[in-house]
């Protein structure tokens, strides 16, 4: 599939159309770093609001957004820990374990896409130098579990829609190249 063919408004389109109603939540492009906003006083539904207009963002955090719980979901940003890009070994450590649970429901929403997916280590100005070869093991370990043991219900939901829209095949294994397959590419990418 070409670039024009994801448009973040059918992205926005298709996740309002599965949650706007069902959990009060919408996809908001955004102009600046992502973030999670529960409604407020403002606004009286809750924004996943993605970086810059990229697809990928979107994907992204919409990923983080199926891993919180209910009570999560009423925090700004889930009320998880973040720690930006400059983190040193014991910090990217941490980063990386809170990472594969959504960085592997990203990469079973860019399959249902037909998006490329590439693992994020997101530590470029860090004293750190990730080992990205251990986390796309650790990532791909994840999606095949989900595919095995099931994938979330809200997950679940999304990658239908997803599916429906970009009319691709159901997930397999299959389609989810194992990282010791790889010769020492600088991304991993779905078939």
């Amino acid at each position: 599939m070409s670039s024009e063919t994801h448009d973040v408004q059918h992205l926005i389109a298709l996740f309002d159309g599965c949650f706007a109603d069902t959990l009060n939540t919408r996809l908001i492009r955004g102009d600046d770093e992502p973030i999670y906003l529960p409604a407020d006083g403002d606004l009286p539904f809750h924004r996943i609001v993605f970086a810059h207009g990229y697809y990928a963002s979107a994907m992204h955090e919409i990923s983080h957004w199926c891993i919180a719980g209910a009570r999560r979901r009423l925090m700004v940003d889930f009320g998880y820990w973040y720690c930006p890009d400059g983190r040193d070994d014991t910090t990217q450590r941490q980063f990386e374990q809170v990472e594969i649970k959504p960085q592997a429901l990203e990469w079973l929403f860019c399959a249902a896409a037909g998006f490329p997916f590439n693992v994020s280590c997101d530590n470029l100005n860090g004293d750190s130098e990730p080992d990205r070869i251990a986390f796309q093991r650790l990532v791909h370990g994840q999606v095949i579990r989900y595919l095995d043991q099931g994938i979330p219900d809200r997950a679940a939901c999304f990658i239908q829609a997803l599916h429906a829209f970009y009319h691709t095949p159901p997930l397999t294994r299959s389609q989810f190249r194992s990282p010791v397959a790889i010769d020492a590419a600088p991304t991993l990418q779905n078939e």
